[in-house]
């Protein structure tokens, strides 16, 4: 029996890219309730229709996860549905490719309000049934500019530090409580999903999505408490920790080529 056998998943900005992957992973996984918040209405009709089936029950819900209302509202409809949240993967992000100075206000509110803000509101609407239950899993795609910086994205480092941070502490309280309740922290690479259309990494491969949402639901079966990937991710903290901040810019930035990596981005150019 696999981990998402007879479980009620919720994936947020499912209905596109690793969302949409991980949706369908998990129902061949054995889910029997899959529930998508995204603001896509479209893409929220188009999977629904895709993955229409007697045996399982798809709920979709159109929502702005950075509106208190539509948030509170989507989980009063998900409970009064009689449903309980075993899996809940904080998926949903956008991310604004330009320098600090010329983002808006809106763009600073919304990646933070996206990104981070979101996803711990989520979660604590969520998880008092958990706690009650004793049992959950709860994963939060973050992402590896949580843990290094770079032009060209500086608020959406700001949001995923944010979200890392938070996640990270949550696994902590969850296991020092006893709750019964798992907390994932995955932390990827660029993915080649079109949110990063336009990034180039010349010596780190973009990561191919359907291998990410993979990835991502092992570990969840493994109860990893961290999935960093491409494997390199893993000696980052370590450099960090042991290089002079001058030349680990060097080795990323001139090396990699990470630091000139957003400088073609384009980002989604069909929504």
């Amino acid at each position: 029996m696999t981990k998402f056998r007879n479980k009620t998943v919720l994936i947020t900005g499912g209905a596109s890219g690793i969302g949409l992957l991980m949706a369908k992973v998990s129902l061949e996984k054995g889910a029997t309730s899959l529930i998508i918040l995204d603001i896509n209405r479209k893409a929220l009709h188009e999977l629904e229709l895709q993955l229409k089936s007697e045996y399982v029950q798809i709920l979709c819900l159109e929502v702005d996860l950075t509106d208190d209302t539509q948030l509170k509202n989507s989980v009063a409809e998900i409970k009064e549905r009689g449903l309980e949240i075993d899996i809940l993967i904080n998926n949903a992000g956008v991310v604004t490719g330009k320098n600090f100075s010329e983002h808006s206000l809106r763009d600073i509110d919304l990646n933070m309000q996206v990104n981070s803000v979101a996803p711990m509101k989520l979660t604590n609407l969520l998880l008092p049934a958990m706690l009650k239950r004793k049992s959950g899993h709860i994963v939060n795609i973050s992402s590896a500019a949580s843990m290094l910086s770079n032009p060209g994205m500086s608020v959406y480092c700001a949001s995923k530090w944010a979200m890392t941070g938070w996640s990270d502490s949550l696994r902590l309280e969850m296991e020092r409580g006893k709750t019964g309740i798992k907390v994932l922290t995955v932390t990827p690479f660029y993915i080649d999903t079109g949110m990063f259309d336009g990034v180039r990494s010349p010596v780190i491969p973009i990561l191919k999505p359907a291998k990410v949402a993979c990835q991502i639901i092992m570990a969840i079966e493994k109860n990893k408490i961290i999935l960093r990937t491409p494997k390199i991710l893993y000696t980052l903290p370590l450099l960090k920790g042991l290089l002079p901040k001058r030349i680990l810019d060097l080795i990323i930035g001139k090396y990699f080529g990470i630091y000139n990596s957003m400088d073609q981005f384009k980002g989604r150019t069909n929504e």
